[in-house]
């Protein structure tokens, strides 16, 4: 598939069927520098969509390396106020949101001083996470492939090969392989809801992970339900937040994950930095101790940013059938990542998968950060108020 014609379909994928974009909206996109001739393509689906306006906000990873570098200690947590009130105006305004994961300069931040880049959590702003919570906007998330992503995810091919395998994968796992790339997601979604309606028939009163460096319990909340794929507005706008997904979630209980877990994939935060080897021991709901072979700095001050950034707001399930799984490949991407194998999320939760009697019980946060714990050898077991344990994933597969 050549260039244009992948940036095309992608675009197509991002307004129609992923932000579902409407007639008259405002659209935001989001996407770091290099990638201009993306967004365009992207503006360009929105406004023959009937769009009212695109609006691009660009990441620029080499201008927060200045920063860190060069700015007083002092200022790094410093955020204008300015960028918190648009986001809340984009969700007054009801506006669709695209936002395109896909790094043009993966080294950008290597070799700076962990503690003060732990302290400059942008591009990510957090009062996303209340708007994404209150559901006035239709968004979705997707990739494209970049030269310098090609070269992180496979270092032993040369430019050429490894640009066109990133580009191949992601024709796959986006779909676009498939004679009719919108009505195969349609058939996943409905795949995936259908697995969400079968967790949720179970009843389940918490779920525990184990596996090596892993024996993990979460509680779940009496309203707790599985959500497959799709997301709806409180206008009533389908969207699909992942391009692509290959999850069910739910909102935990943020009082009850006790017992200590590792991550089984390098996990890569919203600035580009990556964390490997991360290990998180919960007491009483609470992360009370963060360590990682590598950017345990970054995670601890991410969890000590608010209250409920060292508490859960998603546990997600992802079996073996997952496209992106099945590649094998680290695409140090969480986008991609997080649907590879089943994940949890520290920080902010989603209200759309509780009733509205336990909407005071869940989690707040001004951080959304997921990292894999799945795995073939990682065992994942449903558990009822009254004792029964249920198994659910053993060896990637599905038991219910």
């Amino acid at each position: 598939m050549t260039a244009s014609a992948l940036a095309e379909q992608l675009a197509d994928l991002a307004v129609a069927l992923g932000a579902n974009v409407q007639p008259g909206q405002v659209v935001t996109v989001s996407a770091e520098l290099g990638l201009e001739e993306f967004t365009r393509e992207i503006a360009a689906r929105a406004y023959r969509g009937g769009a009212k306006f695109v609006d691009v906000t660009y990441y620029d990873p080499q201008l927060k390396r200045v920063r860190i570098e060069r700015a007083a200690e002092d200022t790094l947590e410093f955020v204008p106020s300015w960028y918190g009130e648009r986001v809340f105006e984009l969700g007054r305004s009801r506006c669709a949101r695209v936002a395109v994961v896909a790094s043009t300069d993966p080294g950008a931040l290597r070799g700076l001083d962990p503690a003060r880049l732990g302290r400059d959590q942008l591009p990510a702003i957090p009062e996303w996470m209340a708007v994404l919570g209150e559901r006035t906007v239709n968004w979705t998330i997707l990739p494209y492939p970049t030269l310098g992503w090609a070269r992180l995810c496979y270092p032993e091919l040369d430019d050429e090969a490894a640009l066109d395998r990133l580009t191949r994968d992601i024709v796959h796992v986006c779909r676009l392989d498939e004679p009719d790339p919108a009505a195969a997601w349609r058939a996943r979604v409905e795949e995936l809801q259908a697995v969400g309606a079968r967790l949720n028939a179970l009843r389940l009163d918490a779920l525990r992970f184990e596996g090596p460096g892993t024996d993990l319990t979460i509680g779940l909340l009496p309203s707790s339900s599985w959500v497959g794929a799709l997301s709806t507005t409180i206008d009533g706008l389908e969207h699909l937040p992942n391009v692509p997904t290959e999850e069910v979630f739910t909102t935990p209980d943020p009082t009850r994950a006790e017992g200590r877990v590792r991550s089984t994939k390098p996990l890569v935060l919203v600035d580009g930095s990556i964390v490997r080897g991360l290990e998180v021991r919960f007491e009483g709901g609470r992360a009370v101790e963060v360590e990682a072979e590598e950017g345990g700095e970054l995670m601890r001050a991410r969890t000590a940013r608010d209250e409920g950034a060292a508490r859960l707001g998603e546990v997600a399930l992802v079996d073996r059938e997952s496209r992106i799984g099945q590649l094998g490949t680290v695409f140090y991407e969480t986008l991609l990542d997080e649907n590879a194998t089943s994940h949890i999320a520290l920080g902010s939760a989603y209200e759309e998968a509780v009733a509205e009697d336990d909407l005071p019980r869940i989690n707040k946060s001004g951080i959304h950060v997921d990292f894999m714990i799945g795995g073939d050898d990682v065992d994942v077991t449903g558990m009822t108020s009254s004792g029964d344990r249920i198994p659910l994933l053993r060896g990637g597969a599905w038991q219910i």
